[in-house]
């Protein structure tokens, strides 16, 4: 029997009779993070970390959800899970599970550079590897740290300089905190949408230090808050609101932006190479770290990254599922513009939007 097997429900595991991110309804789900693509509605009980379930408690509801920490082995039924680092979003996990000494860890989503906020990264020894490949291709290498930090709060102070605010795209679970934390505070004030500052009021529950926010109001405008920081979800820049801040520059942080022709279809006046999952460097370097052989490769880049596996000597295979990535609703043109042929990406949003 196979420690996990892929169902039209999602990943599922046998000796211990539970699912793990399942994208239809199940008695028992595991759940790697908090994104709607992996928590969603309408299990019986969810087991994830505590700042993934309080993130799951606002915006599922009422729901049954214990709480496992990092590093604790847990038997359910035939099978001894544990929940480690991810380095995706804050409380983000992998999922070991281990059935008569084989173990198979899936990754969820996951990004192996530190970034000031998420728990990093940690490598996880196993015999089978479920690795997402959402940034698949060499194309995709991600802007180190200090130096994302200097071109935002450069763009940031220039704007602000020129009277003008400025207006930054970001998903509201994991990007905008993450963007939050390297924001420079001394530049102006920092105004954050609706969906941002709920999420930001979970995580400074959970021990999270955040800079200080000011909540988007409908009626507050530019000459209220001179040279204002606006943090939004991408989905949310197309609402009424940014009326009142005419004039505004725009930009976007996505791993998207790598590809030539994004911003500019985006009309943002800038674009920032920055995403909560591995870019290319980050998918081989983690995926050789767990001394796996056997690699199922999901969302993404999948059928290029698959051949690439082969061709290092990994036994290699995709398994499709509902989990969908990092996008800026440029799904059909980031694929053909990096020419995969493969429509990777082009499946929406990472689920982020209804935050």
């Amino acid at each position: 029997m196979s420690v996990l097997t892929f169902t039209d429900r999602g990943i599922y595991c046998p000796a211990g009779d539970f699912h793990i991110d399942p994208w239809r309804p199940a008695d028992r789900a595991l759940i790697t993070h908090a994104h709607s693509d992996h928590a969603r509605w309408g299990m019986g009980r969810y087991l994830a970390t505590p700042r993934t379930a309080a993130v799951m408690r606002h915006r599922l509801g009422e729901i049954e959800v214990s709480t496992i920490p990092y590093g604790e082995t847990r038997r359910i039924d035939g099978a001894r899970v544990s929940f480690h680092p991810a380095g995706h979003v804050p409380g983000s996990a992998q999922i070991r599970v281990e059935v008569g000494g084989e173990v198979w860890v899936v990754s969820g989503d996951y990004k192996t550079a530190e970034d000031g906020l998420s728990e990093p990264f940690e490598p996880v020894r196993c015999h089978a590897f479920v690795s997402e490949c959402t940034f698949g291709l060499p194309v995709f290498n991600w802007t180190p740290l200090e130096a994302l930090r200097a071109e935002i709060n450069g763009w940031w102070a220039a704007n602000a300089a020129a009277g003008r605010p400025s207006i930054l795209g970001a998903y509201s679970l994991g990007k905008a905190q993450r963007l939050l934390t390297d924001l420079d505070p001394s530049i102006g004030p920092i105004l954050t949408h609706s969906a941002v500052e709920n999420v930001n009021e979970v995580l400074r529950a959970e021990g999270i230090a955040l800079p200080d926010t000011i909540r988007l109001a409908p009626d507050m405008t530019a000459k209220d808050h001179p040279g204002a920081m606006i943090l939004a979800p991408p989905s949310a820049l197309g609402g009424a609101w940014p009326k009142g801040f005419r004039g505004a520059s725009t930009a976007f942080a996505s791993g998207w932006m790598a590809l030539r022709g994004v911003r500019r279809r985006r009309a943002a006046d800038r674009g920032f190479v920055v995403s909560d999952h591995a870019d290319w460097e980050g998918l081989n370097a983690a995926i050789a770290a767990t001394g796996a052989e056997r690699i199922f490769v999901t969302h993404g880049y999948t059928s290029v990254f698959r051949r690439w596996l082969e061709t290092r000597g990994y036994d290699a295979a995709v398994v499709e599922t509902d989990y969908e990535g990092e996008s800026l609703d440029a799904a059909a043109e980031s694929g053909a513009e990096a020419g995969s042929g493969d429509g990777a990406g082009a499946r929406g949003g990472t689920g982020d939007t209804a935050a």
